[in-house]
């Protein structure tokens, strides 16, 4: 049998407000939920990092972000990743920090991307400064509850492993 293996990955750029947004959830995860199975990690602008250890195996991948908005700045979206149409828009860039050039990167290094949900948040704002604004600010704590669901989900589905 095999032990399913879910990456958490908060990933944005405290620098610029609500980009922020991934760091800021995975400050907030109960430790709790880190395992052998499950791993709960802030890579920030590391997406290079990222690509690196998804070479590793990983059945499963949550990523939170933060999105561009859509005209509901704080609102939460749980979906599944389209990796064809993500990594085939980008080139490799080893600085950039989003899922498209995450992937790109992966790809470049002969990996393939595992099974991926997205927990984003539509930002209100991405100028430069430090902090989350209300509306995101806001949302941090659904944001960890649905990342909790959503593992519970891979462990018990057969998508993972």
């Amino acid at each position: 049998m095999t032990t399913s293996r879910i990456l958490v990955a908060g990933i944005g750029n405290i620098f610029l407000g609500d980009d922020g947004f991934g760091p800021e959830v995975l400050r907030h995860m109960p430790q709790r939920l880190a395992s052998e199975r499950v791993r709960l990690r802030d890579y920030g602008i590391r997406g290079m990092h990222l690509a690196y250890d998804l070479l590793d195996g990983w059945d499963a991948l949550v990523l939170v972000d933060a999105l561009p908005s859509r005209g509901s700045p704080g609102a939460l979206h749980v979906f599944q990743a389209d990796h064809e149409s993500l990594s085939a828009t980008v080139a490799l860039d080893a600085h950039a920090m989003d899922p498209a050039a995450v992937f790109a990167s992966l790809n470049a290094l002969g990996g393939t991307p595992p099974y991926t949900v997205v927990v984003g948040c539509e930002a209100a704002n991405v100028d430069e400064g430090i902090g989350l604004s209300d509306p995101v600010a806001s949302a941090v704590p659904d944001a960890v509850q649905a990342i909790e669901d959503v593992v519970a989900q891979l462990l018990t589905s057969e998508q993972v492993g």
